[in-house]
């Protein structure tokens, strides 16, 4: 294979790209003089520069075999006195290498040879069975098998008023010498931690949640998290997750000098520790917070700067707004000025460019449906027609929406109410670590007895609060009051104060968009930016390809098909 074609081996769309053949030998050696054109099965380049030309059959997608487990066997008995005075060196009663079935073995481990090691064991009674090992010389680590549950969770009692929950492995014995049961993440603190938080990257390492699901319905559960960036972030993931997380969760508050469980036995004593444990701090405190608990926070943005938000991946929108945690948006627009579809746009960039997953809850899509329309924008090609996606292209654009979107269906023909939709969305949190929520449209929720207004202010306020509390940002798409055409038949740009049944829509919302398009091409409005580093009032132009439903940056020689009958939410 030449040097062109194991570049763009597996391009999914056509773009240019700087020759690989002849780019080094040029004055301008960044100019992208090589188009790439994918059509069907084949992928088509040729640099208008060298004239290299030439095709490459591309792969099918096939989703790897899941593997089945290997069971880990455990070392036979060998000279267990190095880790009984390594434990005892850290203050761990010895007499738990017993209870917790520890192992003792040399192992290799990258950079630093075969070491003696200490062995954690996982899931220790089933076919599942992992070990992690830690050098008991350096701090390094391997895992045979895969660690998917707490470790110690067997001595945790069947509903438990309340759960310990560590960052490693020797806190869970520290806390066990003190007398006091409690279990560790399998993957200890994340390793990508931007202003105290998760990055998305990290979301797979938390599937075990999903799996001790029951477990954590218990009434109260206490974060006993390292104090340091990454175990804060831990907390705070672990909080956003947990079901009621941060009206149950409870903040382990270590000594001066003290980082995590372990260093507080070894400092101050068992004593100690069970006192700390006893008097942890709740993370919501009622609603009322004194200025300490926000210093992370505050030393975070003094250093690092505002949290800016995240691009639409629409470069001509990021002077209008960016996308933040924790907010709501409204998106309105007269009917059939593509909502819904520019509401799936931001998704699926946002899907590719930062890895978020999504919780959709859209009443005028069936499922099935909605998915080829995400299948379309991921492609950039059309699933219907005589130019349609070739299985192959599916199966990968599928597998992409598998793993990205979660669909909130009512399956029992019951309507949604807001508390339902919160609800399945907390399990769509705790499952994939979901980070955002589209709603669409609002008025096919079931809403309270009384007054329309007052209704549509208590979801809103309910929505605000869940979407501050998960770190999820919601977006709400909702219809305006009927308007009506000038007397040159020209409607007008609706926005927060037209939208039908309350002034809640303006008032509550932190960002607010309208989508209008015109002969030209589509207009995207902001009406309101809650916060100035987030984004700005004021308009911009966008293309719309009616082919696959996609929006790109004006061009003028892109746009296509404002009046071929294409055009609506439900294209």
């Amino acid at each position: 294979m030449g040097v062109v074609e194991e570049v763009i081996g597996n391009f999914t769309e056509s773009c240019r790209i700087c020759c690989p053949m002849c780019s080094e030998t040029r004055k301008k050696k960044n100019e992208k003089s090589l188009s790439v054109t994918v059509q069907n099965d084949v992928i088509l380049y040729k640099c208008h520069h060298c004239e290299s030309e030439g095709g490459v059959q591309r792969q099918p997608y096939s989703p790897p075999p899941r593997r089945k487990p290997v069971p880990v066997t455990l070392p036979a008995s060998t000279n267990l006195s190095p880790m009984t005075e390594w434990l005892k060196a850290r203050g761990i009663d010895e007499s738990l290498a017993t209870k917790f079935g520890l192992a003792c073995a040399p192992k290799f481990f990258r950079d630093y040879g075969e070491q003696d090691a200490i062995g954690f064991v996982y899931d220790r009674d089933t076919d599942e069975r992992a070990v992690k090992w830690r050098s008991m010389k350096t701090k390094a680590w391997t895992q045979s098998g895969a660690a998917r549950t707490f470790y110690g969770i067997e001595f945790v009692p069947p509903e438990p008023d309340t759960l310990i929950i560590c960052e490693g492995e020797m806190d869970v014995l520290a806390l066990a010498t003190a007398g006091i049961t409690a279990v560790s993440c399998p993957n200890g603190a994340p390793s990508k931690v931007s202003n105290r938080k998760v990055h998305p990257d990290e979301d797979k390492k938390f599937t075990y949640l999903w799996e001790e699901r029951e477990l954590l319905e218990c009434p109260k559960i206490i974060l006993a998290t390292d104090d340091d960036p990454a175990g804060e972030a831990l907390a705070e993931e672990l909080a956003r997750r947990i079901p009621d997380g941060r009206a149950k969760c409870w903040r382990v508050n270590y000594p001066r000098g003290c980082k995590d469980s372990n260093d507080v036995l070894l400092k101050h004593g068992p004593e100690k520790l069970r006192e700390i444990i006893a008097n942890p701090t709740p993370l919501p405190l009622k609603g009322i917070y004194t200025a300490s608990e926000y210093l992370g926070a505050v030393e975070d943005m003094y250093e690092k700067g505002l949290d800016g938000g995240v691009s639409s991946g629409i470069p001509s929108l990021d002077p209008l707004f960016k996308i933040a945690p924790g907010q709501l948006s409204v998106i309105t627009g007269l009917p059939s000025s593509g909502k819904s579809e520019f509401v799936d746009q931001l998704m699926v960039n946002l899907a590719k460019n930062e890895n978020w997953k999504f919780a959709i809850a859209s009443f005028e899509n069936p499922p099935h449906y909605h998915i080829s329309k995400l299948v379309e924008k991921i492609t950039k090609q059309s699933f219907r027609g005589e130019k349609r996606i070739t299985k192959a292209q599916l199966d990968e654009a599928y597998e992409f929406v598998n793993e990205h979107f979660l669909f909130l269906d009512n399956k029992d023909g019951v309507p949604s109410s807001i508390d339902s939709i919160i609800t399945r969305t907390k399990a769509a949190i705790l499952r994939t670590g979901c980070r955002g929520l589209v709603i669409d449209p609002y008025n096919f929720i079931e809403q309270g007895e009384g007054e329309e207004h007052l209704s549509i202010s208590a979801m809103l306020t309910k929505i605000t609060t869940f979407a501050k509390a998960h770190d999820l940002h919601v977006w709400f798409v909702a219809h305006p009051t009927k308007v009506y055409p000038n007397d040159k038949g020209e409607y007008p740009v609706v926005g927060g104060n037209h939208i039908s049944g309350s002034a809640a829509w303006f008032a509550k919302s932190d960002l607010g968009l309208t989508v209008h398009r015109t002969e030209e091409s589509v207009e995207i409005h902001c009406w309101k930016c809650r916060f100035r580093w987030l984004g700005q009032h004021g308009s911009t132009r966008l293309s719309y390809d009616v082919t696959h439903g996609t929006y790109s940056d004006y061009d003028e020689k892109r746009y296509s098909g404002v009046t071929d009958g294409h055009w609506s939410d439900d294209f």
